[in-house]
Formats: C-alpha cells, sequence, structure tokens
C-alpha cells in the first residue's frame, strides 16, 4: 500500500487512524507544533547488571513502532533517532546468580558497572560484556538504533553542563525529592553520588558541603572520616537514578522514553526535575507488565516468565512482535501457552493484509510490525496443525511432517517454503517440550464410542483424494446427534448446528490434547488412512 500511495495520502489516512503507534506519535507531533525542532529523539533505558531479556525487546520493538508511525506523521521530513541507553555506571549492588567466577564481582561491589571485572572473561568490565551482549541482541531483531553508555557520557563530559545545572538547583531537585523518600533515606539524601577517589565505590553517603560556583561536592569518607571533595563533572560523581533519568532527558532533549506501569512514580518525579532544570519531559506511556501462568508479575531474579532464548526456540521473532504490539496497556501472561495463538494470529494478519482498505491497513499489526511493508503471506498450515500432526504422528523429526504437508500441498517443500520449514522445527520443539509430557487421553462415553465407529465407517467411504472440506462436512454431518447439537446455532439448512463439544471430543479422546485445529483440514494433511487407524486405536484402547 505505502509503495503505491504518496506520502501525503497516507499521512492523512494515518492521522485519521487510532491504532496506538499513530495515538502516540500524534502526541510528538503537537509538541514539535510548541516547540519545533529538526531532529526528534527517542530513548530506551537498558539496566546492565544482567542480560537483555523480553522486557527490553518489548520497549524497543515498541519504541521502533512509534518512530515509524511518527516518520509517516511527518512524511519523514524531520530527522529521528533511538537511542539505545546503557546505565552502566551505576554501582553493582548484589551478584547475579546466572554468571560464573561469582568471586571477581564479590570483590567489585559497589563499583560502577563498567569497573567490575567481566566473570566471562571476554571483555575488560561486566558492563562491557553486558553491553556487548545487547548491541547483539538488538542487532539480531534488525533494530535500527545508536548505542549509548552513561558511563561514556558522564567520563566524556557530555553530561557536565546539566550536572553543573543540577548543583546550582540542587534545593530544587531536593524538594521534589524528599516527599518520596523514608525518613531514615531522606535524612542523608543526596542526588549526588560521589565515586570514591580511593576504592572506586559508588558512594551513597551524605553532601556535608556543595558549591556551584566551584562545581564540587563534599562528604566525609566513610572509612576515614576524611572530608573529601570532588566535582560533579567528569565522571567524579554520578546522580541517583531518578535525578539522573531528568538530568540525560534535559542533556540530550529526549522527546519520548515509555517505562513500566511500576515506574509511573518515578517518570513523574523525573519528569518535575527536568522541567526545574529547564527541560521539557519526553511524551510517552506507561505499558502495563507481564504475568506469568499464576498471574503474577515476572521478575528477573525469579526466573518465573518466558525469556527471548525459550520464546525463539518455539516462535519466529514475527510472532512475538505481535504479542508486543497487543494491548500494551494491558496486563498480559506471558507464558508458554500464548505462543500457539500468536503464531497462527499473526499468519491470519499478513493474509488478511492484501485484501484491506488502505485504512485497514493502518490498523492491521503486521503493517505496525514490518513498518509499512508486510512480507506477502506464504504458510500453507498453520502451526496448530503441524502441532497436531507431530502428536497424532509422534513424528518428533521434520521428515515425517514433511511427509504429510507435501502429501497436502504438492509441491510444498522446505527449499521453496523456508518460513515454514522453520515453522516445522518450531512445532516439533514446542510439542517435545509442553505437549507430550501433559498427554492424556479420555475414555469416549458409549454414545461418544458409536458416534466413533460411524465417523470410522463414514471416512472409509471418502475417495483417497477426498479435499479438506469434504472431510470436515463429512465429520460436521457425522456429529450432528445428541449430545453433540446446538440448538442455539442453526446450520445454513436450518437445522440444528453442531456444538464445539464434538470436535473438543475428538481430540480429547483420538489425540490427548484440549483443542485443536479444524479437523477436516488435520485428516486432509494427516491422511484419511492414518485418521482411521487412529479411531481404530481409540477404540481399541476403550474396548
Amino acid at each position: 500500500m505505502s509503495d503505491l500511495m504518496s506520502a501525503s495520502d497516507l499521512r492523512a489516512l494515518a492521522e485519521q487512524s487510532n491504532a496506538w503507534p499513530f495515538e502516540q506519535a500524534k502526541q510528538i507531533v503537537a509538541r514539535l507544533k510548541k516547540t519545533p525542532k529538526d531532529e526528534v529523539l527517542f530513548e530506551t533505558g537498558y539496566g546492565p547488571s544482567g542480560l537483555p531479556h523480553i522486557g527490553t525487546f518489548g520497549e524497543v520493538a515498541r519504541t521502533t513502532m512509534v518512530r515509524h508511525a511518527f516518520r509517516v506523521l511527518t512524511e519523514d521530513r524531520i530527522k529521528t533517532r533511538l537511542l539505545a541507553f546503557s546505565d552502566d555506571m551505576d554501582g553493582l549492588r548484589k551478584v547475579p546468580d546466572n554468571v560464573p567466577n561469582k568471586e571477581l564481582l564479590t570483590r567489585d561491589l559497589g563499583k560502577p558497572l563498567t569497573k567490575v571485572a567481566d566473570p566471562f572473561g571476554t571483555h575488560p568490565s561486566f558492563g562491557e560484556h553486558n553491553n556487548a551482549r545487547l548491541r547483539a541482541f538488538l542487532d539480531t531483531f534488525g533494530f535500527d538504533y545508536e548505542f549509548a553508555s552513561s558511563t561514556a557520557y558522564y567520563t566524556s563530559g557530555r553530561f557536565d553542563a546539566t550536572l553543573l545545572k543540577v548543583l546550582e538547583n540542587i534545593d530544587r531537585v531536593m524538594a521534589i525529592m524528599l516527599p518520596s523518600l523514608r525518613e531514615e533515606r531522606a535524612a542523608s539524601y543526596s542526588p549526588f553520588l560521589p565515586i570514591c577517589p580511593r576504592t572506586g565505590i559508588v558512594l551513597q553517603v551524605p553532601i556535608s558541603a556543595h558549591d556551584a560556583k566551584a562545581g564540587t561536592v563534599s562528604y566525609d569518607d566513610p572509612e576515614t572520616g576524611e572530608r573529601v571533595t570532588v566535582p560533579v563533572t567528569g565522571g567524579h560523581c554520578k546522580l541517583q537514578w531518578k535525578p539522573d533519568w531528568a538530568m540525560r532527558w534535559t542533556a540530550l532533549g529526549v522527546d519520548y522514553e515509555m517505562a513500566g506501569k511500576d515506574l509511573i512514580d518515578s517518570v513523574k518525579l523525573s519528569g518535575k526535575i527536568c522541567s526545574a532544570l529547564g527541560g521539557t519531559p519526553p511524551e510517552g506511556f506507561n505499558y502495563e507488565l507481564f504475568l506469568d501462568d499464576k498471574g503474577q508479575k515476572i521478575s528477573k531474579s525469579k526466573g518465573n516468565g518466558l525469556t527471548i532464548d525459550e520464546w525463539l526456540r518455539y516462535a519466529s521473532p514475527e510472532s512475538l512482535s505481535l504479542f508486543m504490539y497487543r494491548e500494551p496497556k494491558a496486563a498480559k501472561r506471558l507464558y508458554f501457552d500464548v505462543i500457539p495463538r500468536n503464531v497462527d494470529d499473526y499468519q491470519q494478519f499478513l493474509e488478511g493484509y492484501p485484501r484491506q482498505d488502505a485504512r485497514q491497513q493502518l490498523a492491521n499489526p503486521v503493517w505496525h510490525i514490518h513498518a509499512g511493508r508486510p512480507p506477502a503471506a506464504d504458510m500453507p498450515v498453520t502451526f496448530q496443525l503441524l502441532l497436531t500432526l507431530v502428536s497424532s504422528s509422534n513424528a518428533e523429526n521434520a521428515e515425517t511432517l514433511w511427509g504429510f504437508i507435501g502429501r497436502y500441498r504438492p509441491g510444498v517443500t522446505p527449499q521453496t517454503h523456508p518460513k515454514l520449514d522453520a515453522l516445522v522445527g518450531y512445532a516439533i520443539n514446542y510439542y517435545r517440550d509442553f505437549v507430550a509430557p501433559t498427554k492424556t487421553f479420555r475414555e469416549p462415553t458409549a454414545s461418544e464410542r458409536d458416534a466413533l465407529q460411524d465417523l470410522r465407517e463414514a471416512l472409509s467411504q471418502l475417495a483417497a483424494n477426498a479435499s479438506a472440506e469434504d472431510i470436515q462436512n463429512t465429520v460436521y454431518e457425522i456429529g450432528r446427534r445428541e449430545p453433540f447439537l446446538n440448538h442455539k446455532k442453526l446450520a445454513k439448512d436450518g437445522r440444528p448446528g453442531v456444538s464445539l463439544d464434538w470436535f473438543n471430543m475428538l481430540y480429547q479422546v483420538l489425540l490427548g490434547q484440549e483443542k485443536g485445529p479444524r479437523f477436516g483440514s488435520f485428516v486432509a494433511v494427516y491422511g484419511l488412512q492414518n485418521a482411521i487407524a487412529m479411531i481404530d486405536g481409540a477404540l481399541a484402547r476403550a474396548g
């Protein structure tokens, strides 16, 4: 669509769209009307005390969607940049569980992450190791971003002018921060954290004096008791994180940054400090947090969620982007059972895209996932169908699955359909890890046994090359009996329809799973004779 349509026509449609990336981008357009700029800066933050995780992906993916929406709304006339900022000057507070050579980190506790030894032995510091992992992570997904290191910005003097501004306005900053702190913390709080010249540790100490003209702060060394004076510039001090966030927004002129719902109060406080420093807080919104299968908030330290590597073992990055696109302001379960739906929904959105008009296309998630240029859909079978095939045939190898697919869709091979080949691999992994361990076949009731017997006979009467549609109609007709009749939903001929209970029974009794894809499609791929043998097996088990 965007290839055929002019930029101004596309912008006109985008202005009418209520897809959330456009809603967010409109806030930035409104901001520029008040304060024009020739460049807009988007920012995402990263705490490099651990490896990048699924939340990091979500924040960068969503910010990228807003950035693209903004470019469409401004016809790409304003330069945009996305800064992935790493807080690598933070002091290491505790040794993470998932690293080797923990004693190296224990020795450097309290030092900035870029001064902590790398336990992996691949980089000059732990901070640089994790920064490299972040860049490799973002590059894997093809994000367009610039990397920024807090240490490099502090030590190079990039923040000096704004740090002096914080010092000049220290009373205003304290007045904003103190009401938010517990009494004991408020008593010793300072926005400045000196880096001890003697030990290199980031100190949380009371500041006994500050001199705005000299650009220094003084404190008493907690070990020696000696009065020490250090400049706030040049990387000799860093700021506590809320003032730090505000200082960064001010110094760099950040226009857009989103944050998790748990940071709502922090965003407000940092915004107030930013205004006190003469800056304008960025636009943005607070996204909801991910929950595990029990509805608990996912936490890095608990490891109770789903990691990026786990998702990508079972599904494509595009399916993960769809998960991130959907309802960012709603809390969502991030657990293994959400994967199949997102894989198949992504495919459905992609298949529907060419049939939509331009307005509908801008509301289609794949438009935002692929920056306005979704690829052509070419996936002859669904993930759900592949899972059912693996499950029914115990085909834990790709060759067997491709045998079914090749018969169902002649000419479709791993070479002609590499994305389907990847999907086959995902389905086998998913089946092995989640479906196989939980398979339980239920016994059919007497009336269900009769229905299965009739289904077997009806299927054996069909031609070997019967279409999925013919098979589905046959299955439907056999199910048109009590207790499977649906009197509320009538068929086209006015007779009662068939309830989902009929199809669910087939999956529970024949395959040992709760639900599955369209049964006619499954039998068409699996083969009539294989399906008949499966029914025979179930009847024999129940006999």
